[in-house]
């Protein structure tokens, strides 16, 4: 029954798009690599949980141990988006992360360990539209810890957004736009009490002399 089950130390059948090398000599390389490709991380997670969790694996007293990691990062933000290299010193290592760390939970999250040919210059870059990796180009759930929503479906929400806008600010400067708040009102308001002339000491004598004119009037009235 042994040939069932699927040995955990096995590299995938993922091969790099970019990559010029044939099967044949991948699997060769890939049958003496020190270097491990690591998916689904958080964008949160740091350099130093990943180191903390793959050194569990290292052989130091047999002169092993982790060489270096390299950090996935968005090509144009240059800030982590979800995968990373760890590079060890012997093949031994890297097929124990493959066995032990691979399907665990680092963050939260269920990352996934694969042989690499081996790290180049230029690979710790996106390679989706947006300078994430392509599998975030289209991805339709909401993933908090991968940027939330897709890169696809934020520039729709984008896009969106913007021709909202537009036309809001069209429905303002048209014909028949309704005035914003009543600023205008108050500001005429203002103008034409300014325009307005202060009493002054003659209206008070006029209001006296026309209170004395309306006394001799009710005398009249009460005489006759």
């Amino acid at each position: 029954m042994a040939h069932v089950v699927q040995p955990l130390d096995q590299p995938s059948n993922y091969k790099d798009s970019q990559s010029r090398i044939e099967r044949a000599k991948q699997n060769d390389l890939l049958s003496k690599s020190t270097t491990l490709y690591i998916g689904n991380l958080s964008f949160y997670t740091t350099e130093e949980q990943i180191y903390e969790l793959f050194t569990k694996c290292a052989s130091p007293e047999d002169g092993g141990g982790i060489k270096r990691i390299i950090m996935g990062l968005d090509r144009n933000t240059r800030t982590p988006c979800g995968f990373c290299f760890v590079e060890y010193y012997t093949h031994a290592e890297a097929l124990a992360s493959m066995k032990y760390v691979s399907g665990t939970k680092l963050d939260e999250r269920i990352i996934r360990c694969d042989l690499d040919l081996g790290y180049k210059e230029g690979r710790q870059f996106g390679r989706g539209k947006s300078g994430g990796q392509v599998r975030d180009e289209h991805r339709q759930d909401y993933d908090p810890g991968r940027g939330g929503w897709g890169a696809q479906a934020q520039r729709l929400e984008a896009e969106r957004r913007k021709e909202v806008e537009e036309r809001y600010a069209d429905a303002q400067e048209g014909p028949g736009a309704v005035a914003g708040g009543g600023g205008d009102w108050k500001e005429t308001e203002t103008a034409v009490s300014s325009r307005k002339r202060g009493r002054s000491p003659d209206d008070e004598g006029d209001n006296v002399r026309m209170g004395h004119h309306r006394s001799r009037d009710d005398m009249e009235v009460e005489r006759m």
